[in-house]
């Protein structure tokens, strides 16, 4: 897995010179035992590739989900998985965790 923010960075410069659509996902805020760190990146494209991490887990599953809505309608999200989400043990933080990831389309 690429997961080095050089590496994700050139994945959406490639992608995007390729014509994808591209979004980022990045961590902004966890909170308790978060699986990854605040600035773990994620990048998507159109078609459902992805390269990085946010969460070591399912939670990329819904992430990339989300992102593919962003790249098709240009407005970004944030969005929030943790504990006090019912589905925390589907996405996979049973750790006790939460995490925030805004993902935006990359221009």
């Amino acid at each position: 897995m690429l997961d080095r923010e050089e590496d994700i960075l050139k994945a959406a410069e490639d992608w995007k010179s390729a014509g994808h659509g591209v979004a980022l996902a990045t961590v902004v805020e966890t909170w308790g035992s978060a699986p990854r760190p605040a600035g773990s990146s994620l990048v998507i494209n159109d078609d459902g590739t992805f390269l990085g991490s946010v969460s070591g887990g399912c939670v990329e599953g819904a992430v990339v989900t989300e992102a593919l809505d962003v790249i098709e309608s240009g407005a970004p999200k944030l969005l929030e998985f943790g504990v006090a989400d019912e589905t925390a043990w589907k996405v996979g933080l049973s750790c006790g965790g939460t995490i925030r990831v805004f993902v935006e389309k990359v221009g």
